[in-house]
This record gives structure tokens, sequence and C-alpha cells, in this order.
């Protein structure tokens, strides 16, 4: 069995794919899949493929600086919120980077404007790799990210 990242349940990881270098995210064993912060989302096609660009804003508490990322849309899913509230959201993957290590997950896009992270990392994406400590914050110097 593969050694597991032990983490914190907050770290800062990036999503290359999608040309975020540094999000902060929150560590999510309650949610199912992972989220990302998207104020502005427009679909349209591709190569006869749906594709999402959505904008966002990476640094929490930050409306200043924003990212326009592109991707390819692989489901549509109804995702349940931590209140109850059901939305029909764009599933698009990006590589995660964290702890000198990457792999593909799934990531739902939403408007988490008024959130304290801009990204929940929920556990589809840890996938037997990442071990949480629910006391520690930011285990990972962001420096081991690339």
């Amino acid at each position: 069995m593969k050694e597991k990242l032990l983490v914190g349940w907050r770290e800062t990881l990036s999503l290359p794919n999608l040309g975020i270098e540094k999000i902060n995210a929150k560590i999510d064993t309650g949610a199912k899949t992972s989220c990302l912060h998207a104020f502005k989302v427009e679909s349209f096609k591709k190569q006869d493929a749906l594709w999402v660009r959505f904008w966002l804003h990476p640094i929490q508490h930050n409306t200043d600086v924003e990212t326009v990322c592109e991707a390819l849309v692989v489901d549509e899913r109804v995702v349940r919120d931590s209140g109850g509230h059901e939305e029909l959201r764009y599933v698009i993957e990006s590589e995660l980077s964290i702890g000198g290590k990457s792999w593909p997950i799934e990531i739902t896009l939403t408007n988490r404007e008024n959130m304290a992270f801009r990204m929940l990392l929920g556990r589809s994406a840890m996938h037997h790799r990442i071990a949480v400590d629910p006391v520690e914050s930011f285990l990972i110097p962001f420096e081991e990210n690339k």
C-alpha cells in the first residue's frame, strides 16, 4: 500500500491544468465531490464536445484578482450542499498537485463567493492517497506542490 500524504483540514494546492498555481482548499471528508468557486460560467461547444469557461477569484477575500479557465465538461450532476439545497453543476477534470504528488480529480463548479474557501477537496479526490489530521492546518509547505 502506498504511503498516504498527511494533510491538515486546510491546505494550499495547485490545479495546473486550469492555470491555478495556488489556491487554499478545505479538505472536506464530509463532501463526496470536490468543488471550485466559479462566479461566472459559460458553456460552449468545441470540436463537438461541451466545454465551460469560468471565472474565479482564487484568493480568499480578494475579488480584485480574477482567473479565467476553460475545461471539458465530463458530466452534469445534481449536488446537494451542506444546507440540503440541490443544484445542477458542471463536472470537469483537472490534475491536483499537492506535496510533490499529482493525480486527476473531478471538480464541480459553483459560486462560493460567501464561503471561507474557494475550493473544497472532497473524499472522492483523495483516492486513498491522503490522510487528514482534523486539528492541523497547512501541513504541506506550498513549495512542495510543484
